[in-house]
């Protein structure tokens, strides 16, 4: 018995140890991005409509929240709240991958939702030299968000 409470504090720093040698190796992963909106219900819409995100349960249950699954275990919060809408540099942007820009760009266009290039070339596709295409377009707040076809592609 004396033999085993000798060990014990061994045990306990090894598992220590080991823990947290494990815990440094594995890197962050998205949560969530938090995004202050002025009208909830209309930002809600957007994304909902014209980004396409499905909504997840949010546990407010407050009216000021809409919280979207925007990948395994990430999420886009929308927290209504700001005073005002403002402009935002093109440079903080939300992304999102599509199959299709060419869809998008028809229900931004039924929807009479402006978009551009990355230069801001009104109605026109960006083609990066790595040849994904992308646009731009703001949400109801100013955001800026892009779309392009950087779609994983199925295993």
């Amino acid at each position: 018995m004396k033999c085993w409470k000798r060990l014990i504090p061994f045990v306990v720093f090894a598992t220590f140890f080991t823990q947290g040698g494990q815990a440094q190796t594995v890197k962050p992963v998205l949560n969530h991005i938090a995004v202050y909106v002025k009208d909830l219900a209309v930002s809600t819409g957007f994304y909902q409509k014209i980004v396409m995100l499905d909504t997840i349960p949010e546990p407010f249950h407050d009216g000021k929240h809409t919280w979207f699954s925007v990948g395994p275990s990430s999420h886009l919060h929308l927290i209504q709240g700001a005073d005002s809408i403002v402009s935002h540099d093109k440079n903080g942007h939300l992304c999102f991958s599509v199959p299709s820009v060419e869809d998008v760009i028809a229900r931004l266009r039924k929807n009479n939702i402006a978009y551009e290039s990355w230069p801001g070339v009104a109605n026109t596709v960006t083609t990066r030299v790595d040849g994904i295409k992308q646009i731009y377009f703001r949400d109801p707040d100013g955001y800026w968000v892009e779309i392009n076809n950087d779609y994983p592609k199925s295993k």
